[in-house]
């Protein structure tokens, strides 16, 4: 039970009214010793209720130890924009009963009208590494009453090529800090260095492995020839399957806007969600989804981590994840909470390989699916070598002659008619007329 943690009477009515009452693996395991002050490194999956687990101790604290004339006390650095807002929204939500104030610092919005919010001091400041490296640069934001530094999804920050700036902000904060870093995993090759440059002797929390199959969520996949037979089955399946609401991921921006406007033509409920919309644009999506005038939404990977909308229990890959990472961010978002989901990847011929890696990778099989009538004639490889992967055929090798034991290449002789003479002279390309 949270009552078991002594919060304050202010979080807990927050966690009432919000229908909160046992904490989470993530949650029971973290929170002790962030109340502690110590600095923790936690390995857990998404969807594990990482958010709770660290601003409701942090929250706390706030609440326990005020400092009214302070600037920002609590800075949360977060891979998206998504992400960001998705988190802000969270803390309100368990800070309601109180005066705290979140903001959010990211791009997408105009900078002026940013700046002008943050000198209003907000408590916590829930960041993406460079929007806040620009106000850094600017001085527009000042961290040196940071108490609390927060890194969100740091293998994701590190994935999107934001080391150099995380641990430049990590140095910019007061050293007194305490520091809670939260990855699904730490097998990245930066993260030694995050860890190295944000924490003192940090203690060690793992919990699911972001490798370990998600047990409420059926993972599927379909063979498809090309694109045009995975259109017609990804409409199949958002029109005969039953769900709430569903996520298509693609891996570019460009299919993902040429798919949304399909399935709308086939008069589907959708929306679409990518790295070139606006800040605007990309929360109208968001609203919508939530709201349920859509229940479609297509994205790219930009949003795998940063979508936490209620009823989402289909994920459909119409272009399969290129690691096993971005897979398992992709599927979580569905099967959240202990609900059920399902997960549809549609397979085309070049994708069998990277298919069957993340399968291996996963340590799981996925389910083979077909759909009646749009089978295609794509029936997978026909030889499999012992990993999974499709087995490819030899190449021949090139003829040679053996001379004495030995291999020596055939030396091609030159034809007499084509070769060119010795010292000729070409000027513009042309050789000189020979003299009879």
């Amino acid at each position: 039970m949270f009552t078991d943690f002594s919060l304050d009477t202010r979080l807990l009515k927050a966690l009432d009214a919000l229908s909160f009452t046992k904490p989470t693996d993530v949650q029971n395991a973290t929170m002790p010793a962030a109340t502690a002050g110590k600095d923790i490194l936690v390995t857990a999956e998404t969807g594990s209720g990482k958010t709770a687990a660290f601003a409701l101790p942090v929250l706390h604290a706030l609440l326990d130890s005020p400092a009214p004339q302070s600037g920002a006390r609590v800075l949360i650095l977060t891979p998206t924009r998504e992400l960001a807002q998705q988190l802000a929204k969270h803390i309100n939500a368990l800070a309601q009963f109180t005066f705290i104030k979140t903001d959010t610092v990211c791009g997408g919005e105009t900078f002026k009208p940013q700046a002008a919010r943050l000198r209003k001091n907000p408590e916590i400041l829930v960041a993406t590494p460079g929007r806040l490296i620009d106000h850094l640069d600017k001085r527009t934001i000042s961290l040196d009453d940071i108490e609390y530094l927060i890194l969100d999804e740091a293998d994701r920050m590190l994935d999107m090529g934001f080391q150099e700036d995380v641990e430049r902000i990590c140095s910019t904060c007061p050293d007194t800090r305490q520091t809670m870093l939260f990855s699904a995993t730490l097998a990245h090759a930066g993260m030694r260095s995050v860890i190295t440059a944000s924490m003192k002797e940090p203690v060690s929390i793992k919990l699911n492995s972001h490798r370990e199959a998600h047990t409420n969520i059926r993972q599927q996949i379909i063979l498809a020839n090309d694109v045009a037979l995975k259109d017609k089955q990804l409409v199949w399946l958002l029109k005969n399957d039953s769900f709430e609401k569903a996520i298509v991921f693609t891996n570019t921006k460009v299919n993902a806007t040429r798919l949304n406007g399909y399935l709308r033509y086939n008069d589907i409920r959708a929306g679409v969600i990518h790295g070139d919309l606006t800040q605007e644009q990309r929360t109208h999506a968001m609203g919508l989804l939530a709201s349920g005038k859509i229940n479609v939404l297509v994205a790219t990977d930009v949003v795998a981590r940063g979508i936490d909308v209620k009823g989402i229990d289909l994920v459909i890959n119409v272009e399969m994840s290129r690691s096993g990472d971005d897979h398992t961010h992709r599927v979580g978002r569905t099967g959240r909470a202990g609900e059920q989901g399902v997960a549809i990847s549609l397979i085309g011929p070049t994708e069998w390989n990277l298919m069957s890696s993340i399968e291996r990778y996963l340590k799981t099989q996925f389910e083979r699916r077909v759909i009646k009538g749009l089978e295609g004639s794509y029936a997978g490889p026909k030889k499999l070598k012992a990993s999974g992967k499709a087995a490819g055929t030899k190449k021949k090798k090139l003829d040679k002659k053996i001379t004495n034991g030995k291999a020596k290449a055939a030396k091609k002789k030159p034809n007499a008619r084509t070769s060119e003479p010795k010292n000729r002279v070409i000027v513009d390309g042309f050789a000189p007329l020979k003299r009879k």
